[in-house]
């Protein structure tokens, strides 16, 4: 079997290949790229395996004239950018000792040794420079069926890094069979280490959730972790049931993290996922003004938060979408409140002036965005 696609055929990527095999070496595609080819899913980074030390790697592409960053030197890492395109390169290895966070490695030279240390049996396959194939763990039949299985044994797995429980589900999310349900050697395995979750980072836990609700449908994911207990660590208070109408709902429309998280609810989510600043600013906003009208939060926030609000509430509630929203959103994203601080001056001034503001623009508000500057200064 082979594996075709522009990203293989690159000029840069099969420069760094040729590299590493005239050097005496090994180059093996792996991981995302082989796995998303053989679904039929973009391939976003481009990934290699190899046999040879990050120093040797190092020290073969930059005589070739290639640019080397030593990204994660120590545990065999090295990103090497050819002709523009970054490229991961990692040294075989095994996996040494591991604390449920991170893993002491000794490099291997034996592509099974790599392999069995992998997380899932679909990012085990492995594909030469050429695009052959090559499944040393015979992973295919898995990938075929778009099952998520975990290499070996689930709970030998999950125990080396327990962010592994997260990336299940959200591989599920996004590789999955969701009419097969969920391997259910893997569930057992989850929820018999369901407190090794404390000792992952909200970091790294909040880096998941973001990708796993960025799937097309996370909601079937979303509600086995509710089952499991695996939602209530990680967000304690929220609801997947929501997410599923919420989908639904969305039709079509790209995959907004943020405007699912907010239809999870949860208790403070921002600490619980450690958002950044603006991603919980945005988080708040738009909690604040689910009850708000349509018309009235395109006017405050714009058309697209202005859907957000009524996907939201439409899944929370179950009631429809109402029959006239575009016309509501259309209304308030155009609306412009039509009065200034000098119309008002010198007769208010400060904070009487601002006060004065707020008064005349709550009125526009309230007459559904129609009064004229001359209605509301006459007033």
């Amino acid at each position: 079997m082979k594996i075709k696609g522009d990203w293989i055929d690159h000029p840069g990527t099969q420069r760094l290949c040729n590299t590493l095999v005239q050097g005496g070496h090994q180059a093996l595609f792996v991981g995302g790229c082989v796995r998303n080819t053989l679904l039929g899913v973009a391939v976003a980074d481009v990934d290699l395996a190899t046999d040879a030390a990050p120093e040797d790697v190092t020290r073969l592409c930059e005589d070739a004239g290639l640019k080397v960053v030593p990204t994660g030197f120590d545990h065999g890492t090295v990103t090497v950018i050819a002709e523009g395109i970054s490229h991961e390169v990692t040294t075989f290895r095994r996996d040494v000792a591991t604390d449920g966070r991170r893993a002491t490695v000794a490099f291997a030279t034996d592509i099974a040794e790599d392999a069995a240390r992998r997380d899932f049996t679909m990012n085990a396959l492995y594909a030469c420079p050429d695009g052959t194939v090559i499944d040393p763990l015979g992973a295919l039949p898995d990938l075929d069926a778009r099952r998520v299985v975990f290499v070996g044994h689930p709970a030998d797995r999950i125990r080396e890094d327990y962010l592994r429980i997260l990336r299940f589900f959200r591989f599920h999310a996004h590789y999955g069979d969701p009419a097969q349900g969920l391997d259910p050697k893997a569930m057992a395995a989850i929820a018999d280490n369901l407190d090794g979750l404390d000792r992952v980072s909200r970091e790294r836990i909040g880096h998941e959730m973001r990708k796993l609700l960025a799937a097309p449908d996370p909601a079937p994911a979303l509600a086995a972790m509710q089952q499991s207990g695996v939602l209530a660590h990680v967000l304690p208070g929220a609801e997947a049931r929501t997410l599923a109408p919420l989908v639904h709902l969305e039709q079509g429309a790209p995959p907004d993290w943020l405007r699912r998280l907010v239809a999870l609810g949860g208790q403070n989510p921002g600490q619980a996922l450690r958002l950044s600043r603006p991603e919980h600013r945005d988080w708040q906003t738009l909690h604040d003004h689910l009850c708000d009208s349509p018309a009235l939060v395109a006017y405050r926030l714009g058309a697209t938060r202005a859907r957000d609000c009524a996907l939201i509430m439409a899944a929370l509630t179950g009631q429809p979408l109402p029959c006239d929203l575009d016309a509501q959103i259309e209304t308030g994203a155009t609306a412009t409140f039509p009065v200034k601080p000098a119309d008002l001056m010198p007769t208010f001034t400060g904070a009487a002036l601002g006060a004065r503001l707020e008064q005349l623009e709550a009125r526009f508000i309230a007459s559904g965005f129609s009064l004229t500057r001359q209605d509301l200064l006459s007033s």
